[in-house]
């Protein structure tokens, strides 16, 4: 029936490619937004454009609140990488 099955489903391929590489992509896409390495980053090009003036006190402590969740998320899990 493994044969049969596949024969049958082949015109549906692509869309298991697809699939597969959105999965990819998306499990990439989380990995680096739950970096830790980049979050911290993140928060120190902050802290310069507090510094010189681009954003007001309020945009940089919303800013800083969101990406510290980040950093408390993806350290959270245990391996910092992925939520």
């Amino acid at each position: 029936m493994g044969l049969l099955s596949e024969v049958l489903l082949l015109p549906f391929a692509p869309v298991r490619g697809s699939a597969w590489v959105i999965g990819q992509v998306l499990r990439e896409a989380e990995r680096i937004y739950y970096d830790p390495a980049a979050i911290r980053a993140e928060l120190a090009r902050l802290e310069q454009l507090l510094t010189d003036g681009e954003i007001t006190a309020e945009e940089f402590d919303r800013a800083e609140d969101e990406l510290l969740d980040r950093l408390e998320t993806s350290t959270a899990t245990g391996d910092g990488t992925t939520r």
